[in-house]
């Protein structure tokens, strides 16, 4: 196998202190990750530095790792075997550094003389988030750049731009889910899960897949019935109304609710506006209707 120069690999000398072993693999790392970096190789490279942090970072694998070079001219990249004891003098509890090399596993993972492979390391930890949308995003779909903090396996807190791709459909309580931008870990990042929800709108409303719209209707329109337009997150439409319809009558629109594969309906909720009686003509109208139609709401209250 090849020898690893852990300390030519985060670019400082062997007697470096722990905090510039520490700034060293932050800076690099950073560099190197996959989402941001543009070299061909950023995942292996980033393996690289977590390995090589995995054992500089911690002072009993770095004690057993300078011993084995003490006195020796090794070379990144030299052939290289360990000594016949290394593994029964120095393998136990030595497992679990953020790489996997076959160095690493011959130094590190080797008990009683007998190779051991290590543990595969494990992923970050998952991320959750919620992420606000306007029910106008589910019609169309819509893409949007959010932020996230995330801590890196050195604990080091980083903010990254994410676009987000909101598909036709979604409904509130669903994930989207976004691999790899979770939390650091050895064996790679986890997952961030963003969970959709509706922000607050005047008019609509959303209950599973179904949308309720807040109509605006004349007094006439209500009474006399006709055909009206409305605006709906889909666009606007031309709905008739049946004559002698009252405020809080609800319309069915089958299919118009949100568009997922089993489409919602669209509820229409009428709501009668009265036009203002501030000019003359205005008052002298309501005043015929009132003597005209005498009509009381509140008869046999």
């Amino acid at each position: 196998m090849e020898y690893k120069d852990y300390y030519q690999t985060l670019g400082v000398a062997k007697t470096a202190s722990e905090d510039e072993i520490k700034k060293a693999y932050r800076k690099l790392v950073r560099k190197f990750h996959p989402d941001v970096s543009k070299e061909a190789n950023a995942q292996g490279k980033t393996q690289e530095l977590n390995e090589a942090y995995g054992v500089l970072g911690d002072a009993e694998k770095r004690a057993a790792y300078d011993e084995l070079g003490r006195g020796q001219q090794f070379r990144a990249g030299q052939q290289f075997r360990p000594p016949p004891d290394w593994g029964r003098n120095h393998g136990a509890g030595m497992g679990g550094a953020g790489g996997s090399s076959d160095f690493f596993a011959d130094l590190f993972a080797n008990l009683g003389g007998g190779r051991r492979r290590q543990a595969p390391p494990q992923r970050g930890d998952d991320s959750h988030a919620k992420l606000a949308i306007d029910v106008i995003d589910s019609y169309q779909g819509a893409s949007r750049t959010i932020s996230v903090t995330v801590t890196e396996a050195d604990g080091y807190r980083s903010d990254r731009n994410l676009s987000v791709n909101i598909p036709k459909g979604i409904s509130a309580g669903q994930q989207l889910r976004l691999a790899a931008q979770g939390q650091a870990g050895a064996g790679g990042p986890g997952d961030l899960y963003l969970e959709i929800e509706f922000r607050p709108h005047p008019r609509y409303r959303v209950e599973g897949r179904d949308v309720f719209v807040t109509v605006a209707v004349t007094p006439w329109e209500l009474a006399l019935g006709g055909e009206i337009d409305v605006a709906t997150p889909s666009g606007k439409l031309t709905v008739n109304v049946p004559a002698g319809s009252q405020t809080g009558r609800k319309l069915r629109l089958r299919g118009r609710g949100l568009p997922a594969k089993d489409a919602g309906d669209m509820f229409l909720l009428l709501e009668v506006v009265l036009p203002p009686a501030t000019s003359a003509k205005g008052r002298e109208l309501y005043q015929t209707m009132a003597r005209d139609l005498a009509f009381n709401p509140r008869a046999g209250d």
